[in-house]
């Protein structure tokens, strides 16, 4: 029941405000139409504050090393690194991290100009590259046919995605996710995104946090190579970065939460290996901004 609530806490508002406009529109003035649609957005609105104030963790979450879902040389952008909650509680997003791959030559990410306010995603680095398992898991979810939309990396289009985000939000999860991969970890795992030593492959893994489920999103539309039920290992090809649902340009979202459910679940924290700049080896998760290199 409380699932269900917590769902439509979206289509509620998005409801409570047709309506309004309804009376409006019909000179209903202030009549049951009128006061109906305000109590619908009153409760959705309600209702999406309460998502985020449940899903927001209740105590500090033991960090889990995985592998990183991708190989070359990216960059972190909204990374729970620089800021917690680095997206927000909602979804479990509290520790999401997006990157964008930008290859050795490849002119740094930067806001369009007003005169090209939405280009081709084909035209980014990001756009196609390997998408790879972070752990050795079951595939709990996979969607592949939301479509790679233009992108939104200008002063304009900005202001569009974020009006399309809140139209997004009103719906369900996967309108602001587009193309993605839930993927539930089959036993502890290691800093390479293995089983660690003595796991049982079956079941949800067994970590001090309970269930670990990794969500990578925004992927290439007809680029999953994985559907549910799918047994991988850690470093199997799932998808390609894309630019579905709510994203600016093509990157992938990555996260990991305590259970299968997206809309109840809480966000965990993470690490995994690679390389800065400098070409030294560190183990965290790569700040704001911050170029590394995964291998």
């Amino acid at each position: 029941m409380t699932r269900l609530l917590l769902t439509l806490a979206g289509p509620a508002v998005a409801a409570g405000a047709v309506l309004i406009i309804l009376a409006v529109q019909l000179d209903q003035g202030l009549g049951t139409v009128y006061f109906l649609g305000v109590a619908l957005l009153l409760i959705g609105l309600l209702g999406q504050l309460l998502r985020g104030l449940r899903q927001k963790p209740r105590e500090e979450r033991t960090t889990i090393p995985v592998a990183a879902p991708v190989r070359g040389r990216w960059r972190g952008l909204n990374s729970p690194a620089s800021k917690v909650p680095s997206h927000t509680h909602s979804l479990a997003q509290t520790y999401a991290l997006d990157i964008t791959y930008e290859p050795v030559g490849a002119a740094p990410r930067a806001l369009d100009p007003w005169s090209r306010p939405m280009r081709r995603p084909t035209d980014f680095p990001s756009f196609g590259q390997p998408v790879l398992a972070p752990f050795d898991g079951v595939v709990l979810a996979a969607r592949g046919t939301a479509r790679d939309h233009l992108t939104r990396l200008s002063p304009l289009g900005l202001g569009y995605l974020i009006l399309e985000g809140f139209v997004r939000s009103l719906g369900l999860p996967r309108h602001l996710l587009g193309n993605h991969v839930l993927l539930r970890a089959t036993g502890p795992v290691a800093a390479d995104g293995s089983a660690a030593e003595g796991s049982s492959a079956e079941g949800g893994a067994v970590h001090g946090d309970g269930d670990v489920v990794a969500v990578l999103a925004h992927l290439r539309r007809g680029s999953l190579r994985v559907s549910p039920g799918d047994q991988v290992s850690a470093g199997d090809l799932l998808a390609e970065c894309g630019n579905s649902g709510n994203s600016s340009d093509p990157h992938v979202h990555f996260q990991l939460m305590d259970g299968p459910d997206i809309v109840t679940a809480r966000g965990l924290p993470f690490t995994w290996h690679y390389r800065d700049e400098d070409g030294q080896a560190v183990t965290g998760v790569p700040a704001n901004e911050e170029l590394f290199t995964a291998s």
